[in-house]
């Protein structure tokens, strides 16, 4: 058992811009984020079949190690998660359900980075993030989701 909380939220209105900071996002069954790229249909991977781009999750722990370990300081929403936690361990959440705030979530599987994703922030950060990247899910129950949200089990 666990209990983490939501430490900031992002999305992006399209591909490759940059992601803008939220206070709160409502989240909507079957669809995603509003106002986040893959909500919209118009993200880098929206047009290649894959499971649950509805929303993404980073841990803290995961940007603080990259700085530590490969001396790449990286913003939190360089990453281009929609969410980010601390104290949740992502990698265990695949196949579980998990509460953020109202929000019921839903782990499909690993958020592996991609040289996409390293070609709009800085070479290193693909090594650094292999099998850290993050976690995909997708939203059981929508509602809104707020920055200091708890996120258990």
């Amino acid at each position: 058992m666990f209990r983490g909380k939501v430490v900031s939220l992002y999305t992006a209105r399209d591909a490759a811009v940059p992601m803008e900071s939220r206070e709160e996002v409502k989240a909507v069954a079957g669809k995603g984020l509003e106002g986040d790229r893959y909500f919209e249909g118009t993200g880098h991977w929206s047009k290649t079949p894959g499971v649950s781009r509805e929303v993404t999750l980073l841990e803290l722990e995961t940007i603080e190690a990259l700085e530590r370990e490969k001396n790449i300081a990286i913003a939190p929403g360089a990453v281009r998660r929609n969410i980010v936690t601390r104290g949740v361990p992502l990698d265990h959440l695949v196949g579980r359900e998990f509460q953020v705030g109202a929000v019921r979530l839903r782990g499909t599987r690993l958020c592996e980075p991609c040289a996409y994703l390293e070609g709009l922030t800085q070479k290193g950060v693909l090594a650094g993030l292999i099998h850290r990247g993050g976690l995909r899910a997708e939203i059981v129950t929508g509602g809104t989701i707020r920055v200091q949200d708890a996120i258990t089990e």
